[in-house]
C-alpha cells in the first residue's frame, strides 16, 4: 500500500504549514503532493516555496502562483512579489497544470481549480453540470489514459474541504493549509491504495484537520507590515472569507 498526503493553498502561512508537515511526519507517508497557491495572502511566501520544494514530491500550479509572476499595478501583489527571488519566480512558472496516476484501480487527477484553468472556481454548491465538468479532459491535463476520464478528482482553490460521489465518480477538495475558510484548523487529505494498479483494490480517503498557532501567523504578518492585514486576521481567526483567494 502507498500513502499519499495532499496539501493545498499554503499562502505563506508558515506556522500552519509547519504544523501540517509535523503531522504528516508521524503518519508513514510515502509522498506529499501540493495543489498550488504556495504564495500570497500570508506574509512568508519565500519560506513557503522553500519548504514545499524541500518536502513535496509533486507540485501543481495555483492561481496565485501564476499571477504573482506577472507585471502588476496592484500594490498588494507588488508587496508579495518583493518577498520572492528570481529563482522563486522561475520555479513557480515551471509548475505543471495537473498531475494524475492510478491507485487501486482508480484513475486520480489532481489540479488546483479546474481541468481548464487555475482561475475557474467551482464550489460544492454549484450546479451539478459545473461540478461534473471537473472530470473532463483538456489540453492542460496529463491524460495518461488517453481519452479515458478520471474516476477521482482532487483539487484545491476554494479553501473548503468536502467530498461527494456521483455515478461512481468522486470529487474531493482538500481544503487549505494556510487559509482555511470552513474551520480555523489547517486542512489536508491522506489517500491510500495500491500504486499503479489498474484493477480495483483497497482504497481509502482520510480528511485531516491540524490545529496551529493562528496568533503567531498573525503576529508575523504584523511584524512584516503586510498589506490587507485586517482581512487576513479575520479570515485566520474566524475561517470566514474576507478577501481574494
Amino acid at each position: 500500500m502507498k500513502r499519499l498526503a495532499i496539501v493545498s493553498d499554503i499562502h505563506g502561512n508558515i506556522p500552519a504549514l509547519e504544523a501540517v508537515l509535523e503531522d504528516i511526519g508521524i503518519r508513514s507517508i510515502d509522498e506529499i503532493i501540493c495543489l498550488g497557491d504556495l504564495v500570497g495572502k500570508g506574509p512568508e511566501s519565500k519560506k513557503s516555496v522553500d519548504l514545499i520544494k524541500q518536502h513535496c514530491d509533486y507540485v501543481v500550479m495555483g492561481n496565485w502562483d501564476d499571477f504573482i509572476t506577472k507585471p502588476t499595478d496592484y500594490e498588494v501583489i507588488k508587496w508579495h512579489q518583493e518577498q520572492l527571488t528570481d529563482e522563486d519566480f522561475q520555479y513557480l512558472r515551471s509548475l505543471p497544470h495537473s498531475y494524475e496516476f492510478w491507485l487501486s484501480g482508480q484513475l486520480i487527477r489532481l489540479f488546483h481549480a479546474s481541468p481548464r484553468s487555475v482561475y475557474e472556481r467551482i464550489q460544492p454548491w454549484d450546479a451539478i453540470d459545473d461540478r461534473m465538468s471537473l472530470f473532463r479532459n483538456s489540453e492542460l491535463t496529463a491524460n495518461i489514459a488517453g481519452e479515458t476520464e478520471p474516476n477521482i478528482i482532487i483539487y484545491g482553490d476554494i479553501h473548503n474541504a468536502y467530498i461527494e460521489h456521483h455515478k461512481r465518480q468522486t470529487i474531493m477538495n482538500v481544503g487549505s493549509v494556510g487559509n482555511p475558510l470552513d474551520q480555523v484548523q489547517a486542512s489536508y487529505v491522506i489517500v491510500e491504495g495500491i500504486p499503479d494498479q489498474l484493477e480495483e483494490g483497497v482504497f481509502s480517503i482520510q480528511f485531516m484537520r491540524v490545529p496551529y498557532d493562528v496568533e503567531l501567523a498573525i503576529q508575523r504578518a504584523k511584524e512584516m507590515s503586510m498589506p490587507e492585514l485586517e482581512e487576513y486576521t479575520l479570515e485566520l481567526r474566524t475561517g470566514q472569507y474576507r478577501g481574494a483567494k
